[in-house]
């Protein structure tokens, strides 16, 4: 079985990246990776606004909106090997790779 990497945008709306995995350990490891580039440019965002941005409020202000910015994880699906693109749901569902029935 193949696995295809799913980046959440905010956590919810989810945008398919055509990069498959033949193992899910692999795909694993690039869901680790891409969740370590997004706190790695928080934290860079972070020291910069620190420094530049004079008033408390503003930089509270400032690091809320970053934070909900970079709220983008990946997740690891199914994918039935098809060209067919990954069923977007509603309500913060997983989603989930499309299949057809089979033919008759």
């Amino acid at each position: 079985m193949k696995w295809i990497l799913v980046v959440l945008i905010g956590g919810v709306t989810p945008v398919q990246t055509d990069v498959q995995f033949d193992k899910l350990s692999d795909c694993l490891i690039a869901e680790e990776q891409l969740r370590n580039t997004y706190a790695d440019a928080y934290e860079a965002w972070d020291k910069s606004a620190a420094v530049n941005i004079e008033r408390r409020r503003d930089y509270r202000k400032a690091r809320e909106f970053q934070e909900r910015k970079l709220a983008n994880t990946g997740t690891c699906i199914p994918h039935a090997g098809t060209d067919q693109a990954v069923a977007v749901t509603r309500g913060g569902e997983q989603p989930t790779g499309t299949t057809q029935p089979p033919p008759h």
